[in-house]
């Protein structure tokens, strides 16, 4: 029955209607049919919002795969990007039986304060937002990924896909949970958070980039470095670290280009609405905010590094990689705070971003803890800079549109008010002790029962080798020349059917041929360290 038929219905019937009660139903029931109309469509466009964001998140896996799989040595590639994708295939099954019910099963917006979440197991109850679970399915998957260059090179297929399972199934629900859920004792969405604030992290520096990061400095330090990278083969140190130059810069490049693509759904895309002006102004000022970060990292950590080499040789130099990681550490830190800071500061945030990695990856230098990708510096310590970023410089316009209250705003902004609230900037330091209190603590252990175990190295040999060889059935790289005879034959078939031109050669020197049998020809002579498959 149309809106019409039910209003004259009411109205006392097509034969003798109150023409005033009968107008009045009619735009009552057009509007509300309106209102409907609307809200059904916004909410049909939020979800589809999420889907896209939640897919360019997902597209950051090809990044970290490239990546990775560029800066480690050719001997290892295949072994690598097996691991970025069982980060996707293992991961996935644990967060659908587990990591998604432990991070917001049980959500009550003004409930009390819960550690972790107990419902919705493996999607279960009838009230899941699908668009939901796969938006936060991508971030997992984006966490796990983040260790895979770091222990590259010497870990087992076993233990990899153990820690993945653990981390996304219940280390990383727990922090999701305490910062993201209504019910988290950071979140800022709590009925009474923290400090009367609760943690400004909109797209996860810490949740997210530190976790990894966190993660991935306890397995470097269990696990041991490569051999040969630190020590010489008598386990004596070396006067300098070998260099373990990655196999191309242009897969390195390229990964670096998909992951800063990929943020574009990982920070506008946590704003997890669209279809309003005010969620639109916020989640535009996000993609901004994103983009200048990245670039100021970049340059910063490029024009640092060679001011520095300068200094020290009198030449100047132009680090690719240094460049590259201080784009993705402008990145991670600017995630907490995209939506809560002005422009100037988010080249601000950069800035000392690109300075951190750099500290931060010569100090890894310094204490012989081997990371192949550098992601502790751009993880660990650009999400620590990012959370405590936002707590500085978090003004009250932008606390407002993006989380509804201006109470309590950065540290730089309060002292502005003529005030020393340290409210924002304490809940903030509080969630960057949390994290890696947590994450440390749980995946030490775990790496380190792994070890017990013998399931966490690869054998010296195997890992002299290489893992491709000795996991996954041969070379990534067929770079076999043609042999000579056959080269001859060709030439001779030509000059037969009346071919002038000059004849070919092999153009492969004797060492770039290589037969896929020869060992010694296909992977360096590192010398062996002190560390054994035990290590």
């Amino acid at each position: 029955m149309s809106i019409y038929e039910q209003c004259l219905a009411s109205s006392g019937g097509a034969d003798a209607p109150d023409m005033m009660l009968l107008v009045e139903c009619v735009s009552n029931g057009n509007q509300q049919f309106t209102d409907n109309e609307t809200s059904s469509i916004a909410s049909g466009v939020d979800s589809f919002y999420l889907i896209f964001a939640g897919a360019l998140v997902y597209f950051m896996q090809t990044g970290f795969a490239m990546l990775c799989a560029g800066s480690i040595r050719a001997k290892n590639v295949k072994n690598v990007i097996l691991w970025n994708l069982l980060d996707s295939c293992g991961g996935g099954i644990a967060f659908w039986a587990c990591g998604y019910a432990f991070a917001y099963g049980g959500d009550v917006e003004g409930g009390p304060k819960t550690f972790i979440g107990n419902t919705n197991f493996f999607l279960r109850n009838d009230d899941v937002q699908f668009e939901v679970w796969f938006f936060q399915f991508a971030f997992a998957c984006a966490l796990s990924s983040i260790v895979a260059g770091t222990i590259a090179e010497r870990t087992k297929m076993a233990a990899y896909l153990c820690y993945s399972v653990f981390l996304v199934g219940f280390v990383y629900p727990v922090v999701a949970h305490a910062h993201w859920s209504y019910n988290g004792f950071l979140s800022n969405t709590a009925v009474d958070p923290l400090f009367g604030i609760g943690v400004i992290d909109l797209a996860g520096s810490g949740p997210v980039h530190m976790t990894g990061g966190v993660t991935a400095l306890v397995a470097a330090i269990i696990l041991g470095p490569r051999i040969g990278r630190f020590y010489d083969e008598d386990g004596k140190l070396l006067d300098e670290p070998a260099e373990f130059t990655a196999h191309s810069t242009s897969l390195q490049m390229l990964g670096t280009f998909c992951l800063w693509f990929g943020w574009y759904g990982f920070n506008p895309g946590s704003t997890l609405a669209i279809a309003s002006e005010n969620r639109g102004d916020v989640a535009a000022l996000v993609a901004v905010n994103t983009t200048l970060a990245a670039c100021a990292g970049a340059l910063s950590a490029m024009f640092t590094s060679t001011f520095l080499d300068n200094r020290k040789t009198g030449i100047s130099t132009f680090d690719v990689t240094y460049t590259m990681n201080g784009c993705l550490t402008g990145l991670v830190a600017i995630t907490a705070g995209c939506a809560t800071v002005d422009t100037w500061a988010a080249v601000v945030i950069g800035v000392f971003a690109g300075w951190f990695y750099l500290l931060g990856s010569n100090l890894l230098i310094k204490l012989r803890i081997d990371d192949a990708v550098d992601a502790i510096p751009v993880h660990m310590v650009g999400g620590a800079w990012g959370v405590i970023a936002a707590g500085l410089f978090t003004n009250a316009e932008r606390l407002e549109t993006a989380f509804g209250t201006d109470e309590h705003i950065g540290w730089f902004y309060e002292w502005g008010r003529g005030s020393a609230n340290f409210s924002l900037l304490g809940a903030q330091l509080i969630s960057v002790l949390f994290i890696f209190g947590w994450t440390s603590v749980l995946m030490g252990c775990w790496f380190y029962g792994l070890k017990k175990l013998g399931w966490l190295r690869i054998d010296p040999l195997e890992e002299k080798v290489g893992m491709d060889i000795s996991y996954h059935k041969g070379v990534a790289y067929d770079i076999n020349q043609p042999k000579q005879d056959l080269v001859d034959q060709l030439n001779e078939s030509r000059s037969n059917r009346g071919f002038k031109a000059s004849s070919l050669k092999n153009s492969g020197s004797a060492n770039n041929v290589v037969e896929t049998n020869d060992v010694d020809a296909q992977n360096e002579d590192i010398p062996e360290g002190p560390n054994d498959a035990s290590a």
